[in-house]
Formats: structure tokens, C-alpha cells, sequence
């Protein structure tokens, strides 16, 4: 139980990884008129949690069944690293990983998550965010179930935050939906619970122009 509640800790919103700052798709889509009624966010956050499901999923199934170190480990970082093809979300990811990288080395001295700073580095691959968050969580005994499901949590909540940043939520409308799609998290998980990163996939090609129009945009995120 003590675990879980540090889990629930270290997911927390207030931890300064940087999260808050990008809303992945969400605020272009409002900006260019993609999404502008409650209906059409709906869809939008199902098929986001999709893709999140169907891509980081497996990825982070492969950071609990790879060994560390090993040419299997390399061309996982490296796949992953080829699949974040907007350079928004590419840099947005590489600054969370370090952010989440140097949280919890402070947190967990014990895992010896320098280790995987050096091996990276010596590979000469980024460490992104779902990578770190996996391989440093597994470093520090936590279970793989737990992760997929707060995986999905942290991805869901980011973005109705974002939302309701935005103006184009309440804050109570927000917490209503967010409760709501926790109905589908059981569904998404148990489509891509066995997948490895072999079997990671985009599908949802709307949001990837949406997040390719993100860097045309005055963000209002970053004047909160």
C-alpha cells in the first residue's frame, strides 16, 4: 500500500517535470477551430488516450522486460526516439525525461539512476520522458501494472488541465469528464497490456497535424 501511495505521489501534478506546459495537440486544436464543443473534446481526449495507449504502452512493457544495457535496450531507445516526429513533442519529451530523471534521483539515491544517465549518454540516444519514467520507476520496485494504469492518468489529467487552463473548461466540468474516462482505462490497458515496443503504433493522424500546427500558435499555456 505505502507503494502505491508514493506512486500517487510521485504522478502528482505539483512535481515540477514540466507536464503543465504542453498540452500535446490540445491548444492548436482549439486555436484552428478543430475542437469547439464539449462533443467534439470527448472525441478527442478518447482517441488521444488511444494513441497513447497503442504507443507508450508497449514501450513501457519492454522498459520492465528488457535487460539494461543491452543492444535490445539500444534499438528500443533509438525506435522511440524515431516515432516522436513533431519536433514540439520531441523537445518537450527530451526536457521531461532529464526533469523526471533528476526528480527522482533525488528521491531514490538507492536505484543508482546515474547508471542510466551514463549509458545513454554513451549511446548517444535522448532519454525521453516515457523511457525515464519507466526504467527509473523499475530501478525503484515499483509494479508494471501500476505504472501502465498512472501512465494513463497522468496523460488524461494533463490535458483536461490544459483544457480548463485554456478557458475552455470549468474546473468541475473537468473533473466530472476526467472521472468519466476512467470507465475506458480498463479497455485501453488490457488491448495493449501484452504489446512490446515492436507492436507500438500512430493512428490518430488528426492529432498528429494538430500538434505539427502547435509550433504556428501564440501559446497561452506558457502566460499562466
Amino acid at each position: 500500500m505505502s507503494q502505491f501511495v508514493r506512486l500517487l505521489h510521485l504522478v502528482d501534478s505539483a512535481l515540477p517535470t514540466g507536464s503543465f506546459a504542453y498540452s500535446y495537440g490540445l491548444e492548436s486544436s482549439l486555436t484552428f477551430g478543430l475542437i469547439d464543443t464539449p462533443f467534439k473534446l470527448r472525441n478527442y481526449l478518447y482517441a488521444y488516450l488511444q494513441q497513447v495507449a497503442s504507443l507508450e504502452i508497449p514501450f513501457i512493457n519492454s522498459c520492465f522486460a528488457l535487460p539494461e544495457g543491452t543492444d535490445e535496450m539500444r534499438e528500443m531507445a533509438a525506435d522511440y526516439d524515431a516515432l516522436l516526429l513533431v519536433p514540439t513533442l520531441h523537445r518537450a519529451s527530451i526536457v521531461q525525461g532529464k526533469n523526471w530523471l533528476k526528480l527522482l534521483t533525488t528521491f531514490y539515491p538507492e536505484a543508482k539512476l546515474e547508471e542510466l544517465i551514463n549509458w545513454f549518454g554513451a549511446q548517444n540516444l535522448p532519454l525521453h520522458f516515457t523511457l525515464s519514467f519507466a526504467l527509473t520507476l523499475r530501478r525503484a520496485g515499483f509494479a508494471q501494472a501500476d505504472l501502465q494504469a498512472v501512465f494513463l492518468h497522468m496523460s488524461l489529467r494533463d490535458q483536461l488541465s490544459a483544457a480548463v487552463r485554456l478557458g475552455f473548461l470549468g474546473p468541475l466540468e473537468g473533473h466530472r469528464l476526467q472521472h468519466d474516462f476512467y470507465t475506458v482505462f480498463e479497455h485501453l490497458l488490457a488491448a495493449h497490456a501484452g504489446h512490446d515496443y515492436t507492436q507500438a503504433a500512430r493512428f490518430a493522424f488528426m492529432l498528429d497535424a494538430a500538434q505539427v500546427l502547435h509550433e504556428d500558435i501564440y501559446s497561452r499555456l506558457f502566460q499562466n
